[in-house]
């Protein structure tokens, strides 16, 4: 599996977790894997890691978007384009694997396959927000 099809399950798992209560966490994991990756578990391991990082961090991540959003309230996005920018967030900030313009990239690619026409520059200048021009270093 390519690093980009990890990402985009990362996405998805990210996605459908957003739809359900805390509780029910466990039960949606197994039934993303056995739905969706029941022949990469491996690869799941790895994403669910990242899925349950992520929402520990959600808080901070979503402040940090919130900021850089400036005129979009987070409630106000689509789910889509939220759960594509939490993920380049999470990327960015926690993830020093991820070159910052990698996850940028990566999450503006998404945005063009799962959010509405002018998601992939909105995407694009929020995420943007989040980088320190001068050394593409995260600014949060």
């Amino acid at each position: 599996m390519t690093k980009h099809e990890e990402r985009e399950y990362f996405f998805r798992l990210v996605f459908l977790l957003d739809f359900h209560e805390k509780d029910d966490v466990a039960e949606q994991l197994d039934l993303f894997r056995r739905l969706q990756m029941a022949s990469e578990q491996e690869t799941f391991e790895v994403i669910k890691e990242k899925a349950l990082k992520l929402f520990e961090k959600q808080g901070e991540i979503d402040t940090v978007l919130s900021k850089a959003s400036t005129g979009w309230p987070l409630g106000r996005l689509g789910k889509s384009e939220l759960a594509i920018m939490r993920v380049a967030a999470y990327e960015i900030m926690f993830d020093d694997d991820v070159p910052a313009g990698v996850a940028i990239n990566e999450a503006v690619e998404l945005a063009k396959v799962y959010g509405n026409d002018s998601a992939p520059s909105f995407v694009n200048g929020v995420l943007a927000k989040l980088v320190k021009p001068e050394d593409g270093e995260p600014s949060a």
